[in-house]
């Protein structure tokens, strides 16, 4: 597969792609050149299509365990279906991890209660803001791809690089 070299080895150059992905994902929008907007627009349009054909693959699982009494508790559980799973797997071998940042006006105590089930945040953000508001989005109109935008910023001083800002929609 053709791909930009950006004036990079290759694994200085998918390390870099990697990490602007991800950036892109958890924050919504960066700021680089070009060149890279393009790459990264590409790496990140599979991801998200890939969420959005996964977000709603879940299985309903009953569960049985021994309470603190010794007996047995049969518990309702929404599994990840098999194709969702390696889905989310294919997401967490190519995303870098993330930690979520504490909120200003939150306690410890509560931050931890809003984060311990919560591993792999960027991947949750995927599969569970992304995925089913592009999955609306595409029914509604019919069509499916386009999920960023690039805005061009013009040249960076210095180097003269054309800048650009590269968005989820």
């Amino acid at each position: 597969m053709a791909q930009r070299k950006l004036g990079r080895p290759a694994d200085q150059r998918k390390a870099l792609i990697r990490n602007q992905v991800t950036n892109l994902i958890w924050y919504g929008r960066i700021e680089t050149t070009e060149a890279r907007a393009k790459e990264v627009r590409r790496a990140a349009e599979r991801l998200i299509t890939l969420a959005v054909k996964e977000c709603d693959n879940t299985v309903d699982v009953q569960k049985q365990s021994h309470n603190e009494k010794g007996q047995i508790v049969t518990m309702e559980v929404v599994n990840d279906a098999p194709s969702k799973l390696a889905a989310r797997r294919r997401m967490l071998s190519y995303l870098y991890p993330m930690k979520e940042l504490r909120g200003k006006d939150e306690d410890k105590d509560d931050f931890i209660e809003r984060t311990q089930d919560n591993k792999h945040p960027v991947v949750e953000k995927l599969l569970r803001e992304y995925g089913p508001k592009f999955k609306k989005r595409n029914e509604e109109k019919k069509c499916a791809g386009g999920y960023t935008r690039i805005y061009k910023k013009g040249p960076r001083r210095g180097d003269a690089a054309e800048m650009c800002v590269i968005e989820i929609i």
